[in-house]
C-alpha cells in the first residue's frame, strides 16, 4: 500500500489529497506532477494543488528536471515533516453544535431505519451548510417522503442547501407528493441514468449510507472520519456534475409569449391573481386561462411545478 509506514498528515490540518501525494513521493521517491496524477488516478489539477499546499509547510522541494517545463518534486525528509508538525500544531478551531454531534467513534452502526432517522433528525437541527443525498431507488418511499419532508423544510427555511440526486423518476419534482406554496424552497435535484449507492452528507462532516444495500431495515454506517467522508463527497460532486436538472426537458425555446412573461413577472413580484390582473387590465378569468395554459404545455400539475419551469427559463434567459 503507498505510503503505509507514512504517519498520516491529515490530523494536522493537511487535505487527504496532499497526504496521498506525500505518501507516493516517499515510497516512490521523485516524481513530476504529471506522472504522479497518473499513478495515482487523480487530475494534474488536484496533485499541483496538494504539491503547492505541501510545500507551503517544506513537505516538499522542487527542482528542474532535464527540461526547464520540467519540475520535479521530491518529499522533505520525513523526521523534518513530522517534527514540523509536532511544532505547528494549530490551535483547536471554534466548536460549533455539530462538533458534539461528531465527537467520539468515527464509526457507529445504526440498527434500524427508526434510529437512523432519529440520528438524522438530531444532525439536521444543528445544520448550517450543506445536505446531500443520493438516491439509487427509482422512486421515493412515500413513508421516508413523508418523515423527510419536514426536516427538509426546517433546513432550506434556515438557509441550508439542499442537493439531491435520482436515477429520474417519471416526475420531474420527485417530491411533488409532498406540496409546497408556490414560494416555498426546494431541493435543489438532478438525475441520472444510475446511482452508486444509497447516501445522506451532513455539512460535509458526517455521512451516512445503509449497512445492506438491498435491506434498509438493518440500519445504517455513520461515518465521520474526515479522509471517507470527502471521498464520499467527491463521489457525489462526480455525479452532480453529470446529471441533468429533469425540468430542462420540459422546456422549449422560446418559451413565454409576451403577455404570459408579463403575468409571471407580476406573480413573481408577489401579486395575487387579482392585482396582476388589475396591472395587465385584464379579467381575473383571464389571469387563471394564462395559468392554465402554461401548465397544460409544461406537462406540471400545479403552481409550485409550473415555477420550477420558469425558474429553468429564467436561468436559461440570463446564461
Amino acid at each position: 500500500m503507498i505510503g503505509a509506514s507514512v504517519p498520516s498528515l491529515v490530523p494536522s490540518g493537511h487535505t487527504p489529497d496532499a497526504d496521498l501525494v506525500y505518501r507516493a513521493l516517499v515510497t516512490f521517491g521523485p516524481a513530476v506532477a504529471g506522472d504522479l496524477a497518473g499513478e495515482l488516478g487523480m487530475t494534474t489539477r488536484r496533485v499541483t494543488a496538494a504539491l503547492d499546499e505541501l510545500l507551503s509547510v517544506a513537505a516538499v522541494t522542487r527542482r528542474r528536471g532535464a527540461s526547464r517545463d520540467v519540475v520535479v518534486w521530491a518529499a522533505a525528509p520525513l523526521d523534518a515533516v513530522l517534527s514540523a508538525r509536532h511544532a505547528r500544531r494549530p490551535a483547536p478551531p471554534p466548536r460549533t453544535p455539530m462538533d458534539s454531534l461528531v465527537r467520539g467513534a468515527a464509526v457507529r452502526h445504526l440498527p434500524s431505519r427508526p434510529l437512523t432517522r432519529v440520528r438524522l433528525a438530531e444532525l439536521n437541527a444543528v445544520a448550517s451548510q450543506e445536505h446531500l443525498a443520493m438516491h439509487p431507488e427509482p422512486a421515493f418511499d412515500a413513508e421516508a417522503l413523508r418523515s423527510a419532508t419536514p426536516m427538509d423544510r426546517m433546513l432550506l427555511r434556515r438557509g441550508v442547501r439542499m442537493r439531491m440526486l435520482g436515477i429520474g423518476p417519471a416526475d420531474p419534482d420527485p417530491t411533488a407528493p409532498q406540496p409546497r406554496e408556490p414560494a416555498e424552497p426546494a431541493p435543489e435535484y438532478r438525475s441520472g441514468p444510475s446511482m452508486p449507492m444509497k447516501l445522506i452528507i451532513v455539512d460535509r462532516r458526517v455521512a451516512l449510507f445503509p449497512i445492506e444495500p438491498g435491506d434498509l431495515e438493518r440500519g445504517y454506517l455513520e461515518v465521520s472520519q474526515p479522509p471517507v467522508v470527502a471521498a464520499l463527497v467527491n463521489l457525489f460532486e462526480e455525479h452532480w456534475r453529470t446529471a441533468r436538472d429533469p425540468w430542462e426537458r420540459l422546456v422549449p425555446q422560446n418559451s413565454l409569449a409576451p403577455r404570459e412573461h408579463a403575468l409571471i413577472m407580476l406573480l413573481a413580484q408577489g401579486h395575487t391573481d387579482t392585482s396582476a390582473a388589475r396591472q395587465m387590465h385584464i379579467g381575473v378569468r383571464t389571469v387563471t386561462t394564462i395559468l392554465r395554459g402554461l401548465m397544460d404545455r409544461f406537462a406540471v400539475e400545479n403552481r409550485f411545478q409550473l415555477g420550477l419551469v420558469l425558474g429553468q427559463i429564467a436561468r436559461r434567459e440570463q446564461q
